[in-house]
Order: structure tokens, then sequence, then C-alpha cells
């Protein structure tokens, strides 16, 4: 097993890999199309509810087959590449549904993700394992994530598994194996064999009972849910960062690409120094 500090240099440099999607400002979050940004929150809704039911028919046929080749609980010993380091960054760390860290932190961080975003992967693998320990693990920020889904049906497929995930407590934990194994957006690399997979990777995590919720209606409300909280906070791409204190109106943190730990460490501190 490669050390931490080798392990996480290569998921420096992988992060690199994806070629930066380039918005007129610069390269900034991975945006969603102006077309998709201006239907309305009951259009929304329609279109989720009919790409979910797609998908839930196909999880139905696949799933048994896969489930029968997987453990019961998920562990390192089996998990793919990066689980281990996964572990190491959040063990400990208090988690609650799709909310990491101590209730009475004094700022709050609120992040959209979409788990096929190559620049969020970069932004999960290289900029969060800094500000964890720094900031989450220490009690002075607690992290609230919304898995968008926007790009594509493996989109929603990783979607509702991480939010299955979060009925465990463990949803975090679950898109960082992702984010370490991620391939190139919409060529069917989210697949059913992956999911099942980052689920074994994640240590205590019953993989039956995710692949099971991920299918329930209240992960279909989830999703619904963040897909109206996105709009209503005017989200056009991903990662979209907002920063405050706890409590109080959030601000849009304007990350210039997914790399930009600095902007998000400016935006950290001045929340606690408020």
């Amino acid at each position: 097993m490669a050390s931490g500090k080798k392990s996480r240099e290569a998921r420096r440099q992988a992060a690199t890999k994806p070629p930066p999607v380039q918005s007129k400002g610069g390269a900034r979050a991975r945006t969603a199309s102006p077309k998709v940004l201006g239907i309305g929150a009951g259009v929304v809704l329609v279109i989720v509810a009919v790409v979910v039911g797609v998908i839930v028919l196909t999880n139905n046929k696949k799933s048994s087959s896969a489930a029968s080749t997987l453990p019961a609980v998920g562990s390192v010993a089996a998990g793919l590449p990066g689980a281990a380091d996964v572990q190491a960054l959040l063990k400990g760390i208090p988690q609650k549904g799709l909310v990491l860290g101590s209730a009475f932190a004094p700022v709050k961080m609120v992040e959209y993700i979409d788990l096929q975003c190559p620049i969020c992967q970069e932004f999960e693998t290289t900029v969060m394992p800094d500000i964890i320990p720094r900031y989450v693990r220490t009690g002075k920020v607690q992290v609230e994530v919304r898995p968008w889904a926007f790009i594509g049906p493996d989109s929603v497929r990783g979607q509702h598994a991480m939010l299955a995930a979060a009925k465990q407590n463990k949803a975090f934990n679950y898109a960082q194996v992702l984010y370490d194994n991620q391939g190139t957006e919409n060529t069917g690399w989210l697949n059913e064999d992956m999911v099942g997979k980052a689920a074994a990777s994640v240590p205590g995590l019953k993989v039956q009972q995710l692949l099971t919720d991920r299918n329930s209606s209240t992960v279909r409300k989830q999703a619904a849910n963040v897909a109206a909280q996105a709009q209503a906070d005017q989200v056009s791409g991903t990662p979209t960062v907002l920063v405050g204190k706890s409590g109080s109106r959030l601000v849009y943190v304007p990350l210039q690409n997914g790399g930009d730990e600095a902007t998000l460490v400016k935006a950290l501190n001045n929340a606690l120094n408020q």
C-alpha cells in the first residue's frame, strides 16, 4: 500500500489529467448549459422523475447480479484505490446524513458537487484533504454537501448512491472513494459495478442496504430537494461553495478552479474572524 504522502501526490497528479471546462470568464466550475438553467422548477422535477424512473428500472435489473459478488459490509482490505486514505481522513469526525463536522462549529460551508465532475474531483482530492483536518476536524467549520446531478445519467446513479450512503452517515466517505477512482464523464464509468465496489470500500457501510436504499422514495425526494436548493441558490455549475457564520446567510465563494485552495481558506478565515 502506498504511503499517505505518495498516494496523495498520485491523486494530485491524477486530478490534473482531465481537461478543464472553460467558461467565458475562465476556468472555474463545471457549468450547466443555459438551457438546463433556464427551465422552471416544475419542469426540472418532471425531468428528474423520468430519469429516476429509467435508472431505477436499470438498477433493479442489474443490482441483484452485482450484489451477489459483494461483501455484506464494506472494508478497506478489499477496497478500491484510496480507500485507506479516505478512512484516515474522515475517521472520528462527526458525520450525520449530508453533514460533516461539529454541530457547534462557528462557520458553515455548503458545497454543491456532481460525482462525475472532473473539477469537483480536483477540488475534493487536492483541496478538501487540507481543509478537513485544518478546519473540520478541529471543530471550526461544519460542511454540508449537496450532491447535484446535471452532467448525465451516471451523475444520477452516483447521486442516489451517495444519498443512500448518507442514510448510514457515510456520504462523505462514499463520495471521496468515487472521486479517487473517477473516470471520464459520460463514458459509463459510474456503472452498477462501480457503485457496488465503492460501497464495499467504505468500512462499516452495509452494502446491500445502500443498493436497496438508493431506489427508495426517500432518496428520490432528497434528489429533488437538492435540485430545488440548487435553483434557489442560483447554482450554475460544480463545485459551488457557500460559506458564512453558522445560522446566518452564506456567501458564494468565487473559486477560480478546482485547486483554488487560497480563495476558500480566505473565505473561511474571514467568516471565523467575524
